[in-house]
């Protein structure tokens, strides 16, 4: 009896320990930028994905055991701009960044659709600048450092990471003066990084900046060519084989950091590819070498 008594009040323990460790944050507080009234509701679909979302928010898990320097990182999963592979490339790898002792958010952001929104070529930016905004001037309430805050993108949300990482002095919203967008590292996982035809992910391309898209757009949105001596710190994985996004993508970003002397570093694994997440082959694990690079770059203690 003494046995199930006990068993029940680790079990209880356990669940209000998860329910913490868990929270859903609302990116806008009143009324949601670049938004219009929109036919679709929001469907996760047996696959893990989420299509139509209209009411972005962060989705936050946090360590039991956190790193001295309370960093933390948020999450923008892929799908090519028409989805989000929200477990996958998202709740998954936020769990093994807990388990590092980092704080992990992960961005449920829209997705690029006229009919939801006025301009669908920045609202992918637009909530992912209001998220770094939010986690800035709430740090103290989170319990992470404002000077280490980074972004992690999977796929199109690499893009989406790569977007913030270099157009930082552009506001895609008006925010407070003193508002500074630019993230502390960026790490990106099997990219896309251009919108040259040349390279670029066709499908993200056509989602995001429509069939007949500008020379303008097509530069401002290729990241590759934005790169400054000023680009945070860049942790690029990737695999040789991957047929989805070509891993010309990556290659071209950091040769750009390698040529502005931006600290990267570039992991481009043999086979596994493309939306591997965690799951490398042979067991191989992209988070054991992050998790070395985030203590060479002064972002763990231990």
């Amino acid at each position: 009896m003494l046995y199930k008594v006990w068993g029940f009040a680790l079990f209880f323990c356990s669940s209000i320990l998860m329910l913490r460790a868990q929270q859903h944050i609302p990116l806008y507080k009143d009324s949601i930028r670049n938004a219009i009234d929109c036919p679709f509701l929001e469907e996760r679909l047996s696959t893990g994905r989420i299509i139509h979302v209209t009411t972005p928010e962060l989705i936050a898990f946090f360590p039991s055991h956190p790193d001295s320097l309370k960093t933390a990182v948020i999450i923008c999963p892929g799908g090519g701009y028409q989805r989000l592979a929200i477990e996958n490339e998202g709740y998954n790898v936020a769990k093994a960044l807990n388990d590092i002792g980092i704080a992990a958010f992960v961005l449920k952001y829209r997705l690029p659709n006229d009919t939801c929104v006025m301009n669908k070529k920045i609202v992918p930016l637009q909530d992912l600048q209001q998220t770094i905004y939010l986690l800035k001037t709430h740090s103290n309430e989170y319990k992470i450092n404002a000077e280490n805050i980074g972004v992690m993108g999977f796929s199109a949300g690499g893009h989406l990471a790569a977007m913030l990482s270099t157009h930082y002095n552009f506001a895609a919203m008006p925010f407070a003066q003193d508002t500074f967008l630019k993230p502390s590292f960026s790490v990106l996982i099997y990219p896309v990084i251009t919108m040259d035809d040349s390279l670029t992910h066709s499908g993200s391309k056509s989602r995001l900046l429509g069939k007949n898209a500008s020379k303008t757009d097509i530069d401002f949105f290729s990241c590759e060519k934005h790169v400054n001596p000023k680009t945070p710190p860049t942790f690029l994985i990737l695999a040789a084989d991957d047929k989805v996004v070509n891993p010309e993508n990556s290659l071209a970003y950091y040769d750009a950091l390698r040529k502005n002397k931006v600290p990267s570093e570039i992991h481009i694994y043999q086979t596994g590819g493309h939306g591997f997440g965690l799951n490398l082959p042979n067991n191989d694990s992209w988070m054991n070498r992050f998790q070395k690079w985030l203590s060479l770059n002064h972002f763990k203690k231990n």
